[in-house]
């Protein structure tokens, strides 16, 4: 029988980091998008560094920086009573970092695709740029905005390596479904293996089937001037 809680675990862990990196990425990706200021670069690479970094690097130094034998790590414990090390927390910490340039990339890439004249007829008609962020950029970035939410979400449910290194594998606290996966192979049960690997497969591939989906209709019924 199989146990429905590393899926459970995976959907949270999921969810709550798409969350918060929508609230991240929206803002960085505007100020990406239109800003001048050199380091500019110097940010995109940084962003964009979990896609080449192996994921055990990015875990091993993140349980270093939170380990409470480490100077950070034991002031967060100490002073603030926060433990991120092989917790849910710090599972969320490292997923917003790994997944970030899903989520950015994505919306900087719609940003930067918009025509200049949009923003600036907003500004001629004394919109502000709130107003012209909610009412006229972000509507018109609706895909792009969908493909960053979905692109986060899915990479965060496969998962591995990063929450293998700070989140260990504790059964209902840090044992998510890719987790689950491996330990059932560990014990030759490749039955069970089987089916979480079916159940992400299915998954995974519905998710972004509906955004290419979606995505195509946007492109037809609102083409971009």
């Amino acid at each position: 029988m199989i146990d429905w809680e590393p899926l459970w675990l995976s959907l949270r862990l999921s969810l709550v980091t798409t969350v918060i990196l929508f609230l991240i990425a929206l803002p960085l990706a505007c100020w990406l998008a239109y800003t001048r200021f050199r380091i500019r670069a110097v940010v995109e690479s940084l962003v964009s560094l979990p896609l080449v970094l192996p994921p055990s690097v990015l875990g091993f130094y993140l349980l270093l920086a939170f380990s409470p034998s480490h100077a950070f790590g034991k002031f967060l414990d100490h002073y603030l009573g926060l433990r991120f090390v092989f917790s849910f927390p710090g599972l969320v910490i490292a997923s917003i970092l790994y997944s970030l340039p899903f989520m950015v990339n994505p919306v900087l890439s719609g940003l930067k695709s918009l025509p200049p004249s949009l923003k600036e007829a907003s500004y001629t008609l004394g919109k502000s740029r709130f107003s012209t962020l909610v009412n006229i950029i972000l509507p018109n970035i609706r895909p792009s905005l969908l493909t960053g939410i979905v692109l986060s979400f899915a990479h965060t449910i496969g998962e591995f390596g990063v929450v293998l290194m700070i989140g260990g594998n504790i059964p209902g606290q840090t044992r998510v479904a890719s987790l689950a996966i491996y330990d059932e192979i560990q014990s030759m049960h490749y039955t069970a293996a089987n089916q979480y690997a079916l159940i992400l497969f299915a998954f995974s591939f519905t998710i972004l089937l509906i955004v290419y989906i979606v995505n195509h209709h946007f492109s037809k019924v609102n083409p971009l001037p």
